[in-house]
């Protein structure tokens, strides 16, 4: 592994010299250095984190802030911001949330980060906030502010993880590596669109779509970054926010735009065409059928053009007595403006609820009441219907959904209209006509978080082998603060990414995302191999929360390093191995009983047994 030289200030830090809360961060950082192979720690210009929310961060994230909090030396080196909270505290009632103690765990959460010196903006959109540095090498978390920084400001971050980037915010540095080379931030995926595009959820829906179409046998360590071809010349703020959200759903942390600026030489895996056909696809399927019992617009917050234009979409109207509730997220800088210029009144007036600090896919609704949202994200539509809420999400634009909210349009089913089976039977007094696009369809290396060794776990009548008869062998890698281990267990094998956060359950372990070859099986007590983790950078506190509960897997195997698999473990210790010589996911099958071993610095993965049906 490459050995990284340390200035004073860094060693410092590592020998604990500036507390307990800054060795571990430093002990972290230089994990995620030796797995990359990086050289260097390089100052950081900002940092944003994620992971505020209790519906996301959850017991994972209280019980790891409450141990930084002993650390009376634990301040964050750099400026550093703070992602959206669970809910607005000054209008929870108007919320009504029933989680049991949400706004107290969500208070505690906030105050634990300034304890910090985090800025508490509690905000998605650090790039809109006045004074953010959005140039320079960083580290960011939350999908989305990553996505659009590194592809349209001077911001230059990895796609960091809620740990990952609190442990260089401790610090005021991160290993140089990743997208921090300029030759590992070359566009990837070449995407054509044949269909003209004009409003944002036009954007949203398309970014998402191409994180849908990522194939297996890519080779995209660094995530899919697409340079699009076939957009206007020139973007609004809010149709490049939608494009970088959605588009990070699925992991990606950069995009081009063809004729908006240089871009590196490509290295294009796939070619993909977006066209009518696909968009009008996506809105029948994402158009609501059935009635709806919320409707949610800021996912990202709400930028100021959106609730601009949310406010003439309103203006002189009423939300329909019988019609959905109306909540507009936004930023609570963003709300001041809004409140200075009339915009907040237009909104508000109309009966909406206009709340700050929070975002649609982190508030835990409540089930009884809230059965089907709609909304004009996809990332959005992405989160709230994922395990954080399990709740059916459908997709419009804006002028649309406001037109719902007020009663002006109403949902019909369209199976009605065509004979499908299944129909609802409920009546609608106002049918309107769909448009072609709207179809209305402790360790000792740890000592600030001590955790129980790891057993060595053997089953009955399954007596570890000597090597030469072990089924298959593979040698990898680990990370330079774990020590000697020997898990013997399952294995868990998928070749395809694991969203941990919402579409892993976080008491079970169990995968819940239909449509992914695992949906339904656990990587609880097994040693889970898998590609990487994607979706939300706050996926580590899914981990630590299953460790806690003593449902996380008993070591962890990526095919290549995973800003989020990693990071948890090196904090807990976790056993944990990454790219390997061999084609493991290809050699080993799940229920197969396999050993992984580190000793004197090797890593090995062997085969014992074969599962058997």
């Amino acid at each position: 592994m490459t050995k990284i030289t340390l200035n004073d200030n860094q060693q410092a830090m590592l020998d604990g010299k500036q507390g307990v809360a800054r060795q571990m961060a430093m002990r972290l950082l230089l994990d995620m250095a030796a797995t990359a192979g990086a050289t260097e720690l390089v100052p950081i210009t900002s940092a944003h984190l994620s992971g505020v929310s209790p519906l996301t961060g959850g017991l994972g994230l209280r019980q790891f802030l409450a141990r930084l909090a002993e650390d009376p030396q634990a301040k964050v080196a750099v400026p550093t911001t703070l992602n959206a909270a669970g809910c607005d505290e000054a209008q929870f009632d108007a919320m009504r949330i029933v989680a049991p103690n949400f706004k107290a765990h969500n208070a505690e959460i906030v105050a634990r980060y300034t304890q910090l010196g985090v800025q508490p903006t509690q905000s998605c959109i650090p790039y809109e906030w006045e004074g953010v540095v959005t140039s320079g090498e960083a580290a960011w978390a939350e999908s989305n502010a990553i996505c659009f920084g590194n592809s349209y400001t001077g911001l230059i971050t990895n796609r960091e993880s809620g740990l990952s980037a609190l442990a260089a915010a401790l610090t005021g540095y991160t290993p140089k590596y990743g997208l921090m080379l300029e030759e590992n931030r070359r566009p990837n995926l070449a995407v054509v669109v044949t269909t003209p595009l004009a409003d944002p959820t036009d954007f949203s829906i398309l970014g998402d779509w191409i994180g849908k179409q990522r194939q297996p046998e890519w080779k995209m360590p660094n995530g899919p970054i697409p340079a699009v071809k076939g957009l206007p010349a020139e973007l609004n703020h809010e149709q490049k926010k939608a494009l970088t959200a959605a588009a990070a759903n699925y992991g990606c942390p950069l995009l081009y735009i063809d004729g908006q600026g240089e871009r590196p030489p490509a290295a294009f895996q796939a070619r993909l065409l977006f066209g009518k056909e696909e968009l009008e696809k996506r809105y029948a399927e994402l158009g609501p059928k059935t009635a709806v019992s919320l409707i949610t617009i800021g996912c990202p917050q709400a930028s100021l053009g959106e609730l601009r234009e949310t406010a003439v979409l309103l203006k002189g109207k009423q939300l329909a007595p019988d019609a959905p509730p109306l909540w507009v997220f936004t930023s609570s800088a963003n709300k001041a403006i809004a409140e200075k210029t009339g915009i907040a009144a237009s909104i508000t007036g109309s009966g909406a609820l206009l709340l700050e600090n929070t975002c649609p896919e982190v508030v835990p609704y409540d089930p009884t009441w809230v059965r089907h949202v709609l909304t004009n994200s996809m990332k959005a539509e992405h989160y709230i219907k994922s395990g954080l809420n399990g709740i059916p999400t459908s997709v419009m634009r804006l002028a649309d959904c406001i037109a719902v909210a007020t009663g002006e349009l109403e949902i019909r089913d369209w199976r009605l209209e065509t004979g499908a089976q299944g129909a609802e039977t409920t009546q609608q007094k106002h049918p309107v006509t769909p448009s072609p696009l709207h179809p209305l369809t402790p360790s000792p290396l740890h000592p600030l978080t001590p955790s129980p060794p790891h057993p060595v776990t053997l089953s009955p009548g399954h007596p570890v082998t000597s090597s030469p008869l072990h089924l298959f062998t593979a040698t990898g890698h680990g990370l330079p603060s774990q020590t000697d281990f020997s898990v013997t267990a399952e294995a868990f094998v998928t070749d395809t990414p694991i969203t941990l956060l919402g579409f892993v359950n976080r008491e079970t372990g169990v995968i819940e995302e239909p449509g992914h070859p695992a949906d339904g099986q656990s990587m609880a007590g097994k040693i889970a191999i898998f590609p990487k983790g994607s979706g939300s950078t706050v996926a580590p506190y899914v981990l630590l929360e299953l460790f806690y509960r003593g449902q996380a897997p008993l070591a962890i195997v990526n095919t290549e390093i995973d800003q989020q698999s990693a990071p948890a473990c090196s904090l807990e210790n976790i056993p944990y191995a990454y790219q390997f010589d061999q084609d493991i996911i290809g050699h080993i099958h799940s229920g197969d009983l396999v050993q992984l071993t580190r000793e004197n610095g090797r890593v090995t993965l062997d085969v014992l047994t074969r599962h058997t049906v």
